[in-house]
Order: C-alpha cells, then sequence, then structure tokens
C-alpha cells in the first residue's frame, strides 16, 4: 500500500495512513493534550505563526498543529467525498 501525502498548510505534509485523529483545539481537553505534547516534545507546530484551527494525532502519538479548518483537513483527506461533512450535522 502506498503512501499518500495530505497538504496541512503552507508546504507542510503529513503521511495520510499515520494520522488518528481530526480535531478542533477549542476543548480544553485538547488544550491540555497540546501541552502535555509540548512538555515531552512530541508537539509540531505547523501553522507558521498563524492561528491553530485543527489538531492532528499520529499514530505515534505526535500532536500535529494546523491552521487549516479541520473540515478542510477532512476532505483532503477522503478526496472521493465518501461523506460530506455537512451530512454529519443534520
Amino acid at each position: 500500500m502506498g503512501s499518500r501525502l495530505v497538504n496541512i498548510g503552507f508546504g507542510n505534509s503529513v503521511v495520510s495512513r499515520r494520522v488518528i485523529a481530526i480535531i478542533s483545539p477549542n476543548a480544553a481537553p485538547v488544550k491540555r493534550l497540546r501541552d502535555e505534547a509540548r512538555d515531552e516534545k512530541r508537539l509540531i507546530d505547523a501553522t507558521q505563526g498563524r492561528r491553530t484551527r485543527s489538531v492532528l494525532i499520529t499514530d505515534s502519538n505526535h500532536v500535529i498543529l494546523s491552521s487549516i479548518q479541520s473540515e478542510t483537513l477532512a476532505q483532503r483527506f477522503n478526496p472521493e467525498g465518501a461523506l460530506n461533512m455537512r451530512e454529519l450535522h443534520e
């Protein structure tokens, strides 16, 4: 199975099969997760100094910050559009 790179903003990419979750950064547990990752040197900041709009969790337990919206990243991970994000909210 080949690896596919997904753009997470500003020329940064991740291997799609290594990402296990894309989450919104606003909840308190996510902020704690980010702080723990920073303390344990597992945090990768790919925001280029911009506001964090999504947090990616990898199978190696790394936490990646992106300035791209979670919904946009989810569409990039699933280009076939098997599930429209708007359908989830209806």
